[in-house]
């Protein structure tokens, strides 16, 4: 799958697309793009009625000169306000915080997409304090690592998909709590106390769990 910015002639591509009214979906799938990278662009610069690839080729590249999406600079400390509440209620979760400030960077960001320097840059902290960060969103399946062949290095990407990847992989290791739940029934009896609350509780979790997963499948399509 291709990296980086959107070159022009692939937005010519995208004018086309639009022009033969396919789905945003489609158009991704054409470029090898996510379909939230195919999205953002045409919000950003008019919409599909008044999408202009001549126009955002030129707007994108004065925005990666000015180094801030134009969105956020209008937007100015109101973004910077919403995102710190992000981060907080993130941290009321259970994230911890850096985790947080990494992935609403990348959330935020134009092509929901920076290698490791550009988030320590951003963030102002060190590049051990971002490894660490990312590694947790990878691991919850919030972002995903890709390697950049060209500059031999990694970029961490949160997609279209990312919001299911997380539930799934979040909703199994409850799953796994209540498997030794089981396990501890087993060891204690089912009819002692302890034994009877962990037969209740891992009931409860893997009804729970189950019906999440169910949803999130149901609801997938949304995500493309």
């Amino acid at each position: 799958m291709p990296g980086g910015r959107l070159t022009q002639q692939e937005r010519q591509r995208i004018a086309a697309g639009l022009t033969d009214r396919l789905s945003y979906a489609e158009i991704a799938r054409r470029l090898g793009r996510p379909t939230s990278t195919i999205s953002r662009e045409v919000a950003r610069n008019g919409g599909a009625a008044d999408y202009r690839p001549q126009q955002a080729h030129q707007e994108t590249s004065r925005r990666a000169r000015r180094g801030m999406p134009a969105s956020r600079r209008a937007a100015g400390p109101a973004v910077d306000a919403m995102a710190q509440e992000i981060v907080a209620a993130a941290v009321r979760s259970g994230m911890p915080r850096m985790t947080a400030r990494v992935h609403i960077d990348l959330l935020l960001s134009e092509e929901g997409r920076r290698t490791a320097a550009e988030l320590a840059r951003r963030l102002r902290v060190s590049p051990a304090s971002v490894s660490v960060a990312v590694n947790q969103l990878v691991q919850g399946g919030y972002i995903r690592r890709e390697r950049d062949p060209q500059r031999r290095r990694d970029v961490y990407v949160v997609d279209d998909e990312a919001w299911y990847h997380s539930i799934v992989i979040g909703a199994q290791q409850t799953l796994d709590t209540a498997e030794a739940a089981a396990a501890v029934v087993e060891a204690l009896g089912p009819d002692s106390p302890a034994g009877r609350r962990m037969v209740k509780a891992g009931a409860f979790l893997e009804r729970v769990i189950q019906d999440m997963i169910e949803s999130a499948d149901r609801w997938r399509g949304l995500l493309l």
